[in-house]
């Protein structure tokens, strides 16, 4: 039977499928309950299977014979050319599904730092962490496909702080790294494109050209820091706690989240632990006589809403730059230090006085709570040396306050 749309129409529910003269494989099954209506079928043997195979390719007359016989007509090419036309198919509908599945950068950016975030100890660099990526990728390839990106994406990102920054850029890289391994292990992408971009950016200086230290307060400048500025009473929340960070040698962040119950004032010690240290490991510190008596003077009238020795105004910690802006307020005068000095030089500042007043390299080292690299030297390290600490210690208070202990 040689159809038209015009005969089509006509057939009647209930009849025989006809199949087209024009094309092979191509047939026309009419409705079971409706004049002038059906489906299209092409029916083909798989060249891949040997077995017969019904595909269908639409209703009539939505789709008109015109259409059915182009269609069948491509159908019939694949076939010759030992292609399974249903299988095509299938394989593309899964791809067009996994490609609308697949996610664009900053969904999974935000999902991999979700997943992450709780094994940071610190929340600063937790922040950090999402804040870069948010700052100098997201902005320009979040909303691409993961996919689609290539290592020229992620070098255009870092370019402009690749050599101004390197410190920050290596970071970055590092986690747009572990965003997408994550990718490739959850089966978006074959493997990462950052390890790469090294190649497309040029060379970036050394850790060692580009170490950049703590602008540090002369050693022997810092009796007159504490007389001019850390004595004229009474003192402020950062001046106490300044004072507190000279005497021990602590970092910003550990002193200003002392706690009272990290203090045994009997014993003279205060044990910062582990998960407030740098390190991972409790950092033993034996307090001078002079900051016994300072923190004596702070319990006397102690906050009772928080376990804080020094704590802001709102019964929180103070912010770290607390002591940027008191020390830059202070204009330190040029003939103690070449630009403002921060409060993590002073730890430079005790270093270096311990060094010139004689006392051994191991003592300074575990004062500052130093992680020793050499791992043969580390596994002769079985104690934090504290009572041999004790006296470098009081030592490096009475240097500190000589200028008005007397």
């Amino acid at each position: 039977m040689i159809l038209t749309d015009t005969k089509l129409k006509k057939i009647s529910p209930k009849s025989k499928p006809v199949a087209d003269v024009h094309v092979q494989g191509l047939y026309f099954h009419p409705s079971a309950t409706k004049v002038g209506n059906g489906k299209w079928l092409f029916r083909y043997t798989s060249p891949l299977s040997r077995k017969r195979r019904e595909m269908g390719l639409g209703k009539f007359p939505g789709k008109s014979l015109k259409d059915a016989r182009r269609e069948a007509f491509e159908h019939r090419i694949a076939v010759e050319d030992g292609l399974d036309p249903l299988r095509e198919k299938e394989i593309a509908e899964a791809n067009a599904r996994a490609e609308h599945e697949i996610p664009d950068f900053a969904s999974v950016a935000r999902e991999v730092y979700l997943e992450i975030s709780p094994s940071f100890k610190n929340p600063k660099h937790s922040a950090q962490w999402i804040n870069t990526i948010e700052k100098f990728v997201i902005p320009q390839i979040g909303s691409i496909k993961v996919n689609e990106l290539r290592p020229v994406d992620f070098a255009d990102c870092l370019r402009p702080i690749w050599l101004t920054k390197p410190e920050t850029a290596s970071r970055i890289k590092q986690r747009c790294d572990r965003i997408m391994k994550w990718c490739a292990a959850h089966g978006y992408i074959l493997a990462s494109p950052v390890s790469v971009v090294d190649d497309l950016l040029p060379r970036q200086p050394s850790k060692r050209e580009r170490v950049v230290h703590h602008p540090a307060l002369p050693w022997r400048e810092v009796p007159n820091f504490v007389a001019k500025f850390l004595t004229e009473g009474p003192l402020s929340s950062t001046q106490l706690l300044l004072k507190l960070l000279l005497l021990t040698a602590t970092r910003s962040g550990e002193v200003r989240g002392m706690n009272w119950s990290e203090v045994d004032l009997e014993n003279a010690i205060w044990i910062i632990p582990a998960d407030r240290m740098k390190a991972s490991t409790a950092h033993r510190i034996p307090l001078a006589k002079q900051t016994i008596e300072i923190l004596h003077e702070i319990n006397s009238h102690r906050d009772p809403d928080t376990d804080l020795v020094v704590p802001s105004s709102r019964s929180t910690p103070l912010s770290d730059m607390a002591f940027t802006k008191f020390l830059r307020e202070k204009n330190i005068p040029s003939d103690m230090v070449d630009r403002h000095a921060t409060a993590h030089g002073f730890r430079s500042s005790f270093r270096d006085w311990a060094s010139e007043n004689g006392f051994q390299r191991d003592l300074a080292e575990r004062a500052l709570a130093h992680t020793i690299k050499n791992h043969t030297e580390a596994a002769y390290h079985r104690t934090d040396l504290l009572e041999q600490r004790r006296d470098m210690m009081q030592q490096w208070a009475d240097f500190c306050l000589n200028s008005f202990s007397h």
